[in-house]
């Protein structure tokens, strides 16, 4: 069985998909980008902002399904320029309690809106 989970906490879809969806146990979220969820726009800055950003809506959608941080199990990192790995990950640790979740980063070509960073998640839900 499949539930959408959705909030205003984070930016709505700009395509035809789901916040996230509930399936069994289990919490898939689709990719967040640093837009602001109330207007939908781009924060200003640079990588630092942009990551609590993203950050900042994922945690909305993990609160829209009960849980926060501590559930997640793996992420995604998407990254314009690895460059900026260093600076991703010191943001990053904040938002995570150890054991962090298993991870993969990668280097994308391009992402939505020209964003530096995007980040999905998988989450456990017991």
């Amino acid at each position: 069985m499949r539930e959408p989970v959705s909030t205003t906490a984070a930016p709505a879809a700009i395509g035809p998909y789901s916040q996230a969806i509930k399936a069994g146990d289990f919490l898939f979220a689709s990719g967040q980008i640093p837009l602001y969820p109330s207007t939908g726009t781009l924060v200003d800055g640079g990588i630092a902002e942009q990551t609590h950003q993203v950050l900042k809506n994922l945690g909305g959608v993990l609160g829209a399904a009960g849980i926060g941080f501590d559930k997640v199990v793996k992420t995604t990192v998407y990254l314009s320029d690895m460059s900026d790995f260093a600076a991703v990950n010191e943001i990053y640790a904040t938002y995570f309690p150890q054991p962090a979740p298993a991870r993969a980063t990668i280097q994308a070509a391009r992402l939505p809106r020209d964003v530096k960073v995007e980040i999905d998640f998988i989450a456990y839900l017991k």
